[in-house]
């Protein structure tokens, strides 16, 4: 039975979703404040994903966010009052994974939870990609920089295995919006592009040099 975490301080939102995951067979664990959150996950390592409100007391659900990113890359789901562009924005930027606004019908909440839980675990052939000094282990869900392992979230993970899975081949925003955040995303293209920017900023020089955007149309790895 997968674990998720909800945290939330609004207790009846909290106690909706976490009945709500039990019936769908998740084990749900529970928060009221960013605090409690991070003390949950930490001893609940195998935690399969995250649900954050971002208004919570003692720590906002951005710094929690940020602060798990800086150990796994467990999908996180935001769940939020907050509905404006910059507050979506900040949440991908924090490593978020997806976003949703209160208020949210449950079932969608769930349907969410499924897909974001079947992108990351997928199964892929066993192959490792290899440019230079980047390797990419798709069986182990790794990647490595002159051999020091890259934290990526699963966004900017699946990206970069999209790319380096078809060297040359120039993939449209389009394409990679619906492939890896699905269909029913409600962004914009946007999205893309700062997933794209923080991928290559946390490949360094590698990703300089091999992540090309492709104006008016998307991106590709180039290689030798």
């Amino acid at each position: 039975m997968k674990k998720i975490l909800v945290a939330d301080d609004e207790e009846l939102i909290m106690n909706l979703v976490c009945d709500y995951l039990r019936r769908e067979g998740y084990e749900p664990l529970s928060a009221r404040d960013g605090e409690e959150a991070l003390e949950v996950f930490r001893a609940n390592p195998d935690t399969a994903l995250v649900i954050l409100d971002i208004m919570m007391p003692q720590i906002d659900g951005w710094e929690v966010c940020r602060t798990i990113r800086q150990s796994s890359n467990v999908p996180v789901i935001m769940l939020t009052a907050r509905s404006q562009e910059f507050d979506e924005l900040t949440g991908f930027e924090a490593g978020a994974d997806d976003y949703v606004t209160k208020p949210c019908s449950p079932s969608v909440l769930m349907k969410r939870v499924a897909a974001l839980l079947k992108r990351n675990t997928l199964n892929v052939e066993s192959t490792v990609f290899r440019i230079e000094e980047l390797k990419l282990d798709a069986e182990a869900h790794e990647v490595w920089l002159s051999g020091s392992s890259v934290m990526l979230t699963l966004k900017e993970y699946s990206i970069l295995y999209k790319l380096i899975s078809a060297p040359g081949r120039v993939f449209s925003r389009e394409q990679l919006l619906d492939d890896i955040w699905g269909f029913d995303f409600d962004g914009d293209m946007r999205t893309v592009d700062s997933h794209v920017a923080r991928l290559r900023t946390k490949l360094g020089d590698w990703g300089a040099k091999h992540i090309k955007t492709i104006y008016g149309t998307g991106y590709k790895i180039e290689a030798e």
